[in-house]
């Protein structure tokens, strides 16, 4: 009970991936807002051609800003149960932990 840390080294790594990833969904979505004038949705895998294959990767950064919109939005306007926002909450912090892990993995690459 001495001077032990609060967070081990992997617990401040995981809510550092789940920061990250979070932060670049939001970046990736938002600048796909400035340049299109919409919201990323997940419709634009029913586009069909290019635009679905050009679509992937952008949903696979941007997906957790977009769940997160949609849950936040659902629980204001349509009332959804509390249940249905964790659940969701948690798909987006995992799949921005994913996210955030690989960006963390990338930078440690370049710098060495």
């Amino acid at each position: 009970m001495g001077n032990e840390p609060l967070l081990s080294q992997t617990q401040f790594d995981a809510f550092l991936a789940i920061a990250l990833g979070f932060a670049f969904a939001g970046l990736i979505a938002a600048i796909y807002r400035a340049l299109r004038h919409e919201h990323v949705q997940f419709e634009l895998l029913l586009t069909g051609g290019g635009a679905t294959v050009a679509a992937i990767p952008l949903l696979a950064a941007a997906g957790p800003a977009v769940i997160m919109r949609n849950t936040l939005r659902g629980r204001k306007y349509e009332r959804r149960q509390v249940h249905f926002v964790a659940i969701a909450t948690a798909l987006a912090s995992l799949w921005s932990m994913v996210i955030g892990y690989q960006l963390m993995n990338l930078l440690h690459g370049l710098t060495g």
